[in-house]
């Protein structure tokens, strides 16, 4: 069936794999995976939170019924931060968490997130039991075991007070002139909260949703948004969410960008010299620039690369006992304080290494140069593999060829849209560009 992808499942709303129906028998598989036999009734908990996409409160709803009809009690905590679901399962003692998001995706998709008891992603295997079970069915409760479902009030409220701690005791942001863009999705509220009562000047932008307008001109992948906004206002720092706000891209003052690989370089060298990165290891995927690991070479911290995907990362993380990881595109996870990518928090270290230093965003954002890098993002047609052609395998091996050792090249299928990414490095922008498009014109051929 192929429900899940690189973080759950993903697609376009109310269409295939994101209908009502689907939900309510994801809920239902979920809940039987997760109920744990033996347990008294009122034990049997979920908490789901969402973006503000429109049509989550359709699948919210749907989830819900599935859960319940499997015995779950449902605690629905609204919009909240996809890290907000990690953190309230473990701390309220949940079976499961759900988030309701297509995070960076245009408001037309959405996407559903399982998060187990201890607040992390599902390994492959439970998405691939849960998954087998849609397809077979699920034993429902008996009729006096069916669960229930309420609103908590305070979930927002409990993850500003957790995200506030995070940041060294006593350290006030007063003074800093911060702009926040929340994309319009689920950090609306709590991010401009945790910001204004750390001491910082606020200027929020972003934080209007109608269900329609999520990420669309704004976030962590429109960036100019932020751009603009830190510049009228004269702030000296932007951070740019995603929709779900587990993402995260810096502004400095002049509204130039660092992305995650820039972020995590910042980190990992400062806590190595505290003696805190454990391992002395920085986990990235395949994606991260190649300046960033020799910048880390250098100072004697090994890169260990995964696959792409937030989730892949942090069971690198947990199986070698490091605690600092992420991806270029904005996922910072710190396991010291959150059990998946944070962009809140992450946005809040950097905040406090510019208070700790007394350094100015710019001179913070930038610990080496990137070896030049080019995405090309090709889409193609449902039931169509671009990568099995001839004709892209040709390519594939010619750009290889032609690379000789010079540069890193690295073709994959999104796990959340229906792209193609073609990648490559290279110190010679000529050589770079046309491996890009030689590889890049053939998978549009095949597509």
């Amino acid at each position: 069936m192929g429900l899940f992808g690189t973080d759950g499942v993903r697609g376009r709303a109310n269409a295939g794999n994101m209908t009502a129906e689907m939900a309510l028998r994801l809920g239902a598989a979920a809940g039987r995976y997760f109920r744990r036999e033996g347990a008294g009734q009122a034990a049997h908990r979920v908490v789901i939170g969402k973006d503000t996409r429109l049509s989550g409160y359709m699948l919210e709803n749907a989830l819900t019924a599935g859960l319940t009809s499997t015995g779950m009690n449902v605690l629905l905590l609204g919009p909240v931060p996809t890290p907000a679901v990690g953190l309230l399962a473990r701390s309220m003692r949940a079976d499961l968490g759900v988030m309701i998001s297509a995070s960076h995706n245009p408001a037309d998709d959405n996407g559903i997130k399982f998060f187990g008891p201890d607040g992390f992603k599902l390994s492959d295997e439970a998405e691939a039991e849960i998954e087998r079970m849609v397809t077979d069915g699920v034993r429902l409760a008996d009729a006096p075991n069916i669960g229930r479902a309420k609103r908590i009030d305070d979930g927002r409220g409990r993850y500003v007070e957790y995200a506030k701690t995070t940041i060294p005791p006593g350290m006030s942001l007063e003074g800093l002139k911060v702009v926040i863009d929340c994309a319009n999705g689920a950090a609306y509220r709590a991010a401009p909260d945790v910001l204004s009562e750390l001491g910082a000047t606020v200027f929020a932008v972003g934080v209007s949703p109608n269900g329609r307008n999520i990420n669309d001109d704004c976030g962590s992948t429109h960036t100019d948004t932020c751009a603009q906004a830190v510049v009228a206002h004269g702030a000296d720092v932007g951070i740019s969410l995603d929709g779900d706000a587990d993402r995260v891209m810096i502004l400095d003052a002049e509204g130039r960008v660092a992305d995650g690989d820039q972020l995590m370089a910042l980190f990992a060298h400062r806590w190595a010299a505290e003696g805190r990165l454990k391992g002395a290891t920085l986990v990235a995927t395949v994606m991260s620039n190649l300046g960033l690991e020799r910048y880390l070479a250098s100072a004697d911290i090994t890169l260990l690369r995964t696959k792409v995907g937030d989730r892949h990362v942090v069971e690198a993380m947990r199986a070698g006992g490091f605690n600092l990881g992420g991806e270029q595109s904005g996922h910072i996870v710190m396991t010291d304080h959150a059990t998946t990518g944070d962009g809140l928090i992450a946005g809040l270290q950097f905040l406090a290494e510019m208070v700790r230093t007394g350094k100015p965003a710019a001179d913070l954002m930038h610990s080496f140069t990137p070896v030049p890098q080019r995405l090309e993002n090709v889409r193609y047609a449902d039931g169509i593999t671009p990568l099995d052609a001839p004709a892209v395998r040709r390519a594939i091996t010619q750009a290889e060829t032609q690379l000789n050792g010079t540069g890193r090249l690295l073709i994959r299928a999104s796990g959340t849209e229906p792209l193609i990414r073609v990648m490559a490095e290279c110190e010679d922008d000529g050589l770079l560009n046309r491996v890009v498009d030689d590889v890049a014109d053939a998978v549009r051929g095949a597509a």
